[in-house]
């Protein structure tokens, strides 16, 4: 793998963990693209790590008021809404493993993503913010970013859309959405890291890792920040029909035996 075709992949990494448009699906088109499906393993992680960075800078503030109370209701509302993902990842991880490496169902999950987008467009907007959420509305969105283990399923597009039908207003559904994202991409890492120990990792030059763990990081960050800002007083229908028009354009390839 390249510099070049490692600091692409960052960016789609660090721009789509945070747009409702799948990251995984997206990396995995990117692979393809470039014929990397080799570098699965060992680039995933990198580029997650990448990521989390983005996270912890964005959520500095939270977090080290975390570490100086660490059984507030802050935590617990991370905790809650990371069980579901925690029970359904150890309880399927080799089904989804095993359809995440073919990639055959990215394109009805593309589909399914921006039937979410579009039907969470259409509630009522909600009034609550962050000092509101209940360990209800958490443990209701983590089970939506549950279902973000299938590869093309956008887990900020899901989480987002569960917040929105719990009545929180726009701004802090994506906020808690992207808070809620950093225990989950910890356990990936935690996880794919057993897998890398284990020796199922891929050869990558240092230079390629950290070129793609750069990029990720500084683009992950500033959709962070532009998300937020842009779902005050911006539609998700856009990204709706984005990924529409990829899962249908995915459809049609492999259809045509060329994906």
């Amino acid at each position: 793998m390249s510099k070049l075709e490692a600091f692409i992949l960052g960016i789609v990494q660090g721009l789509t963990e945070f747009l409702p448009i799948s990251s995984t699906g997206h990396l995995y088109l990117g692979r393809h693209m470039f014929n990397l499906q080799e570098a699965g393993l060992t680039l995933d992680t990198m580029l997650h790590i990448g990521t989390l960075v983005a996270v912890f800078v964005f959520y500095k503030h939270e977090f080290i008021a975390i570490l100086k109370n660490p059984f507030g209701k802050l935590t617990w509302l991370l905790v809650v809404g990371t069980i579901p993902a925690v029970v359904v990842g150890f309880a399927f991880k080799d089904y989804f493993d095993a359809i995440s490496k073919t990639g055959v169902t990215i394109g009805w999950e593309f589909l399914l993503t921006g039937c979410f987008l579009w039907f969470a467009e259409n509630i009522q907007q909600g009034r609550k913010k962050m000092n509101d959420i209940t360990y209800g509305d958490a443990l209701f969105i983590g089970a939506f970013q549950a279902a973000a283990i299938f590869p093309a399923i956008s887990r900020s597009g899901f989480t987002i859309a569960a917040a929105l039908i719990r009545k929180l207003d726009r701004e802090t559904a994506a906020y808690f959405s992207f808070l809620l994202s950093t225990p989950a991409i910890v356990g990936a890492i935690v996880l794919q890291m057993f897998d890398l120990f284990e020796g199922k990792g891929e050869q990558i030059s240092i230079s390629a890792l950290l070129i793609g763990i750069l990029s990720s990081a500084i683009f992950g960050y500033i959709a962070v920040k532009w998300m937020i800002h842009f779902l005050k007083n911006h539609s998700l229908k856009i990204f709706a029909i984005y990924v529409w028009i990829l899962g249908i354009f995915i459809l049609i390839m492999q259809y045509m035996g060329k994906f």
